[in-house]
């Protein structure tokens, strides 16, 4: 048996963390906001080259083509999930997300019909350019490509 002849001292982390102090969760949770609010700017700016990355990318010339633009239009549209996200701008989540399910079901070796890539980007700039009061033009933007989806994950399935 092991006897401890002398005292154990704290630690300077173990003496802060017992300690009170600090701030209330409602002010942690304000200042956080705040934070996140102040980078609403880039948010916006990074959302703009997404959407423009993504009406970049060229359809695919040859099926060897397909997987490497396949990447490329899924990169762009988890970059704006990314970047929405933070600052609630579901929709154009909700659009992006749907791409890269769509990207993530299908097989790149197969022929891909590339109209929806270019069908999601303008989607997204239309979403991105319409006010936020447009709650019903939202909605069908968003249940047009979920249809568009569904029925080319029926085809693939």
């Amino acid at each position: 048996m092991t006897v401890i002849t002398h005292p154990r001292r704290k630690s300077n982390l173990a003496t802060m963390i017992d300690s009170a102090g600090g701030v209330s969760v409602g002010v942690a949770l304000a200042q956080a906001r705040a934070n996140i609010e102040s980078m609403r700017g880039q948010a916006l700016a990074v959302i703009e080259s997404g959407i423009s990355a993504l009406e970049a990318v060229p359809a695919p010339s040859s099926r060897e083509e397909t997987p490497a633009r396949l990447d490329q239009a899924y990169r762009a549209a988890t970059t704006l999930i990314d970047a929405a996200g933070p600052f609630e701008l579901f929709d154009l989540c909700r659009a992006a997300a749907g791409l890269c399910d769509l990207i993530g079901a299908i097989d790149p070796e197969q022929p891909f019909d590339w109209r929806i890539v270019t069908v999601h980007a303008r989607s997204l700039r239309l979403l991105q350019n319409l006010p936020l009061e447009a709650t019903e033009e939202r909605a069908r933007i968003l249940d047009s490509l979920n249809e568009v989806i569904e029925r080319k994950l029926a085809q693939t399935g």
